[in-house]
């Protein structure tokens, strides 16, 4: 499917370069289709090279797809350099890449915990560091982390996923703090529980759906195309004044303020 170029919804979005992981599919891909129309040039980064091909073909607007895994710094770092070769100068991201498998912490095992930290926490860090490097020397930047619910009140059987999505939501307000008389702005969006493939592995016959669905006031999960909006404003001239926020979106499931 191809996305058509309107009007844009934010300001400053046109032409601005931004790095996008875990876009192959899921909120990611949502989100690169949304950017892709409010006229942004989208980098999507992600473990499925092929897939990230696919999704940067499908969005247009010069987008690019390249495999790698966020977990290996060096191939982020080369990725970045050949993003700003390619597109230009970085000046957004968005650290979407995700994994878990659902699983009481007692009955989890290191190398479990491994995988779940080096995807959801070293991965954000490896990303973060290198785009941010370039964006401090600039002056100029908007980062924005899909972290997760789970890592503001946590979530049964996702111990070390919300372990890892709150020290995701840690690291954006002091990146903020410190990166704040730069004008780079850093803020968390928290989804909650999404359509994804990932909730379909953890529940295949539904059974957790339809108990999330009667608790959210909403009277529903969440779906991809809930969250790029959010993303969006984040990253966009109209969030200029807006850093170090936690964000979020899941039907009133979780509420605070």
């Amino acid at each position: 499917m191809k996305f058509k170029l309107g009007e844009a919804d934010v300001r400053g979005l046109k032409d601005r370069v931004i790095i996008l992981t875990g876009g192959a599919g899921g909120i990611g891909r949502a989100t690169a289709g949304r950017l892709a129309e409010e006229g942004a040039k989208v980098a999507i980064l992600d473990l499925n090279g092929d897939g990230a091909a696919t999704a940067a073909a499908e969005i247009g607007n010069g987008a690019i797809g390249i495999g790698l895994d966020i977990a290996d710094q060096q191939a982020v770092i080369a990725a970045v350099d050949r993003v700003e070769a390619e597109l230009g100068p970085v000046g957004g991201l968005v650290n979407n890449a995700g994994w878990d498998k659902m699983v009481p912490f007692l009955k989890s095992d290191a190398e479990l915990w491994k995988r779940i930290v080096d995807v959801n926490l070293f991965g954000p860090v490896n990303v973060t560091h290198a785009v941010l490097t370039k964006m401090a020397e600039r002056g100029e930047g908007r980062i924005v982390s899909v972290a997760s619910d789970a890592g503001r009140v946590g979530s049964t059987g996702e111990a070390v996923y919300s372990y890892c999505k709150g020290g995701v939501i840690a690291f954006m307000k002091t990146l903020a703090r410190e990166h704040a008389r730069q004008g780079i702005t850093c803020n968390s969006v928290c989804p909650g529980p999404t359509d994804t493939a990932l909730l379909r592995d953890f529940d295949p016959e539904g059974k957790i759906v339809a108990a999330l669905e009667r608790a959210i006031p909403l009277r529903r999960v969440g779906q991809p195309e809930d969250y790029p909006g959010m993303i969006a404003f984040l990253l966009s001239d109209d969030a200029a004044f807006i850093t170090g926020q936690v964000i979020s979106v899941s039907g009133g499931l979780s509420m605070s303020g």
